[in-house]
């Protein structure tokens, strides 16, 4: 099938760190309830996300919400795309993200079961080619959390 023709992206993404946002914002949703981050900054070495927040969390949600990160990449699970009109994904996804002048079909990057967006970035083909997930460090500021992350290769048994 062909692609369709969709916006210009403004970067090249690193794909295992880009796929790892995705799965941090769905693990922060699961944990949090706080949708997923309201700014991103993702690099090949180390990202930040910024999540809006009633309240910091504790130390020990954080490290659940590491664990269940690595947990997702240790899953294997297949990150695949699939296309749709933004009629379509509507009720499902927020559209207000997208650029104003979007195409009007949109990709739905999916991680398996666990976690779908629209997404028009770089991403691996399967959670096992991330690495694997840290947290670094965080902070918490005027309802604003921002979580600082890297990853590191599988080391060989």
């Amino acid at each position: 099938m062909e692609q369709p023709l969709l916006n210009a992206h403004n970067k090249q993404e690193y794909p295992p760190m880009h796929t790892a946002e995705h799965i941090l914002n769905r693990a922060m949703d699961n944990a949090f309830g706080c949708g997923r981050a309201v700014s991103a900054h993702v690099e090949r070495k180390k990202s930040k996300l910024d999540f809006v927040l009633p309240e910091a969390p504790s130390e020990e949600a954080l490290r659940h919400v590491e664990e269940e990160v690595n947990s997702v990449i240790r899953q294997g699970l297949p990150v695949t795309a699939e296309y749709a009109t933004q009629a379509e994904v509507a009720k499902k996804f927020d559209l207000g993200r997208l650029p104003e002048n979007a195409t009007d079909r949109v990709r739905i990057v999916r991680v398996g079961n666990y976690d779908a967006c629209l997404c028009i970035g770089a991403h691996v083909t399967c959670t096992s080619e991330i690495g694997v997930f840290h947290i670094t460090s965080h902070d918490y500021k005027d309802g604003i959390l921002r979580i600082r992350f890297k990853l590191e290769k599988e080391k060989e048994v």
